[in-house]
């Protein structure tokens, strides 16, 4: 400024040849602009006058401003309320019990291959690893829906000596509820579904509500071996669930007398293609094992079975006879067709065509009863068919052949 000055010194106008006074309507400006012009030379004067309590004020806040600065540089802590010592002792004061088995909320906010970072308001965080996930076997923390921001309850299991932080789990809370969960289907009497991941000389071992039960063979309704129940589905009831003894029985052969009660000599069933025998093929009808026997699937001669079936076809049979005692129901495809050998030659046309056709079975079953019932009447001696004083055909005797009688040879009742 003082350099500016000096160059300013001495510094004369020249004679001003014409004066314009410009009133401008900035407030600020208390003087009007003069400008003097002579020979292209323009000077332009302003002036902008900054009131006495503007620049009192502005000291006002330099002066502020250096005392805090000399305050925070020389003692920092002066004056503050809350210290350091003050912050730990509030942070020991609010900590959570952190005992074995304590039930805390928290919320993830970091996962990796191992496990899961958990913040639940502790000093440090704590830590969800992989096997504690879930109740189920995985291989990656997302298969148990495990992700940053979702916040659980976990129970504390452990602490990590390392770094005091605490190791938390999902699976132990999982598990007591699949207890609680089984007791109560137990209570419901329920059917409920299992898969065989196992198998020891005793019985097979399947998972439900992801605990491990015990299915004795003797509660297995059919007859296949441990390795043809490996892997598959079957339907189940609770015999015992003792969680302190950790016992769960379970019992197949009870589930299946249940669905047993729904099948109907003449009714039609969807059913799966379970294994093939060179004298027949076992069929899965909603969790029990059916017998369709080489005989019992065409009127035409099949030498071959596999050229028909193969294990994993969905088919529908009809039930030709069923023995809840021994747990056996025998199935046919036979009596479906609409025309002889069509379940070889267009198998589609006989499951389209198949309640249509076991509606003309159940007639002609009928018929033969009433027909029976008439000739036991007339003849009751020389017909050998017990009935009742109601004229209700009697059970079969056990002269009659192992495989039933074959009732496809009944022809429909002439009209008289």
């Amino acid at each position: 400024m003082a350099s500016l000055t000096h160059h300013f010194v001495g510094l004369k106008c020249q004679p001003i040849s014409r004066t314009r006074i410009i009133h401008s309507n900035n407030k600020n400006l208390i003087n009007p602009i003069i400008i003097h012009t002579k020979k292209n030379i323009v000077c332009k004067a302003s002036a902008v006058t900054i009131t006495n309590a503007q620049t009192k004020e502005r000291l006002n806040l330099k002066e502020m401003f250096e005392e805090a600065y000399e305050r925070c540089r020389i003692a920092p802590m002066e004056g503050v309320a809350f210290t350091v010592e003050d912050f730990h002792n509030a942070l020991e004061k609010y900590d959570f019990d952190s005992e074995i088995g304590t039930k805390v909320k928290g919320t993830v906010f970091k996962v990796d291959a191992n496990g899961a970072l958990v913040d639940i308001t502790a000093k440090s965080s704590a830590y969800l690893p992989l096997q504690e996930a879930s109740i189920h076997n995985i291989k990656h923390i997302e298969e148990a829906g495990i992700f940053p921001g979702m916040r659980e309850e976990f129970v504390v299991i452990g602490e990590n000596e390392s770094d005091d932080s605490l190791v938390l789990s999902l699976r132990s809370i999982q598990y007591d509820l699949a207890w609680e969960r089984c007791r109560q289907l137990q209570a419901e009497d329920a059917v409920v579904k299992g898969k065989v991941i196992s198998a020891n000389k005793g019985g097979v071992v399947a998972l439900v509500e992801g605990l491990r039960g015990f299915i004795p063979f003797s509660q297995i309704s059919s007859k296949s071996t441990a390795e043809e129940l490996l892997e598959r589905e079957l339907p189940l009831k609770f015999v015992e669930v003792d969680q302190d003894q950790t016992r769960l029985v379970l019992s197949n052969r009870k589930a299946v007398a249940d669905s047993q009660t729904q099948l109907g000599i003449g009714s039609v069933v969807l059913g799966t293609v379970q294994s093939l025998k060179p004298y027949g093929a076992f069929i899965d009808i909603g969790g029990i094992n059916g017998l369709l026997h080489v005989s019992q699937i065409s009127h035409d001669r099949i030498s071959d079975i596999a050229t028909v079936l193969q294990p994993g076809d969905t088919l529908k049979v009809m039930i030709l006879s069923h023995d809840r005692e021994r747990g056996r129901v025998s199935l046919s495809t036979k009596k479906l067709e609409p025309t002889p050998g069509d379940m070889i030659r267009n198998p589609k046309l006989v499951f389209e065509k198949a309640e249509e056709m076991a509606q003309t079975f159940r007639q002609r079953i009928a018929q033969a009863e009433a027909m029976a019932r008439a000739d036991m009447l007339r003849f009751p001696h020389e017909s050998g068919l017990p009935l009742n004083s109601d004229g209700i055909l009697g059970p079969l005797t056990s002269e009659l052949p192992a495989e039933g009688l074959d009732l496809g040879e009944i022809f429909p009742a002439e009209e008289s």
